[in-house]
C-alpha cells in the first residue's frame, strides 16, 4: 500500500531530469543510499547553493543528513517531511519524497503570467517585484540545468561518432537474419516474463504483508477492548479506604474552621494589647512631663526663698510672718511631691 504513489513519483522524477531510472523494486527493501542520493539531488535542484552534508557512512551521519534535509525543506520550501519515514528508506519514504517532487514538478509546469504593457509615462514609476515570478525563475533555472546536461551528453556522443560510424555502417549493410532476430526476440520475451514473475512475487508479498498487518490490527483491537473493560471495572469498584478518607476529610474541615476562628481571636487580642501598651506609654510620658515641670517650679521656689533669706534681720515680725508663710509653702510642696510619686507608682 505504501507504493501506491510510486508511478507518480517515477514520472515526476523522469520529468525533472533525474539521471537514473527508478523502479518499484528499489524500494521494496530499505535502500538508504538511493533515498539519500534522491534527497540530495532534489535539494540541489531546489537550491544549487544549499550546503547539505552528503556523508551517510555511519548512523549518526545518516540521522544528521535526514534532519538537515527536513529543516532545509521546511524553512525554504515550507514542505514538512516525516524524518522517521525517510530514515526507513522503503515504500513509506516514497510518500515523503513525493512531497518534494510534487512541489518541483508543479513549479516546472507553472505557466507564465502575461505581462501588462507599460506606457512610456509610467515607465519611470515602474517597480520591479520578483514575488509572483519566483516560480518562473525556478522553472528557468531547471530548464537551464537540463540544457547544460543535454549539451554535455550530446558533446560526448558526437565525440564517439568517429568510432561508431564504421560499426553503424556495417550493421546497416549487413542483411537481417531471421534466426538471429528470432533468438533476440526470445531473449526479450524471457526478460519480460521474468519481470512479470518478479512483479507477481512482489504483489504476493504485498498481500502477505497486508494480511500480517490486518492480523496485528485485530490483535491490538482485542487488547484495547480488554483494557477498556478493565478500566471500567476499576472505575466502578469503590476503594476500601474511601469511607475512612471521607471521615478524616470532614474532621479536617472542622479542625480548619476552629483554627481560623482561634487565629482571628488571637489577632484581635494582639491588637488590643498593642493599643493598651500605647496608651500606658502615653500616660507615662505625660506623668514624666508633669514631674519635670514640678521639679522646675520647686527649684524656682527654692531660689526665691534663698534670695529672700538674704534680706535684713532687724524686722523680726516680718521674718516670723515670712517663716510662717514658708512653712505653709513647704507643706504644699510636700503634698505635691507625694501626689506625683503616687502617680508615678501607679
Amino acid at each position: 500500500p505504501a507504493l501506491a504513489c510510486f508511478p507518480d513519483f517515477t514520472e515526476m522524477m523522469r520529468a525533472l531530469g533525474y539521471p537514473r531510472l527508478i523502479s518499484m523494486q528499489n524500494f521494496h527493501t530499505p535502500n538508504f543510499t538511493l533515498v539519500s542520493e534522491v534527497l540530495l539531488w532534489l535539494v540541489k535542484r531546489y537550491e544549487p547553493q544549499a550546503d547539505i552534508p552528503s556523508d551517510v557512512g555511519t548512523q549518526q551521519d545518516r540521522v544528521f543528513f535526514i534532519k538537515a534535509v527536513a529543516q532545509f525543506m521546511a524553512t525554504k520550501a515550507h514542505v514538512k517531511l516525516n524524518t522517521k519515514k525517510l530514515y526507513q528508506a522503503d515504500g513509506y519514504a516514497v510518500k515523503e519524497l513525493l512531497k518534494i517532487t510534487s512541489a518541483l514538478y508543479g513549479a516546472m509546469n507553472t505557466k507564465g503570467v502575461e505581462h501588462a504593457d507599460v506606457s512610456e509615462e509610467d515607465s519611470s514609476k515602474f517597480k520591479y517585484d520578483l514575488g509572483p515570478k519566483i516560480a518562473d525563475l525556478k522553472a528557468g533555472r531547471q530548464l537551464a540545468s537540463e540544457i547544460t546536461s543535454k549539451g554535455a551528453s550530446l558533446y560526448d556522443l558526437l565525440g564517439k561518432e568517429v568510432e561508431v560510424r564504421e560499426a553503424r555502417t556495417e550493421s546497416i549493410a549487413r542483411p537481417l537474419e531471421i534466426n538471429e532476430a528470432e533468438k533476440m526476440m526470445k531473449v526479450a520475451i524471457d526478460c519480460v516474463l521474468e519481470e512479470v514473475q518478479k512483479t507477481k512475487d512482489m504483489m504476493n508479498n504485498v498481500a502477505l504483508d497486508e494480511a500480517n498487518l490486518e492480523a496485528k490490527i485485530e490483535k491490538r483491537k482485542l487488547e484495547l477492548e480488554r483494557s477498556q473493560k478493565r478500566l471500567q471495572t476499576l472505575q466502578s469498584v469503590r476503594p476500601a479506604f474511601m469511607d475512612e478518607y471521607e471521615k478524616i476529610e470532614e474532621q479536617l474541615q472542622i479542625q480548619y474552621s476552629s483554627y481560623i476562628e482561634k487565629f482571628h481571636n488571637l489577632t484581635y487580642l494582639e491588637q488590643l494589647l498593642d493599643d493598651h501598651q500605647q496608651t500606658e506609654q502615653e500616660m507615662f510620658e505625660e506623668a514624666a512631663n508633669m514631674l519635670r515641670l514640678t521639679q522646675n517650679r520647686l527649684k524656682e521656689e527654692e531660689q526665691r526663698l534663698l534670695k529672700s533669706g538674704s534680706n535684713d534681720d532687724s524686722d523680726i515680725e516680718i521674718q516670723e510672718d515670712e517663716g510662717s508663710e514658708s512653712e505653709v509653702e513647704d507643706r504644699q510642696l510636700m503634698k505635691q511631691r507625694n501626689t506625683i510619686e503616687t502617680l508615678l507608682q501607679g
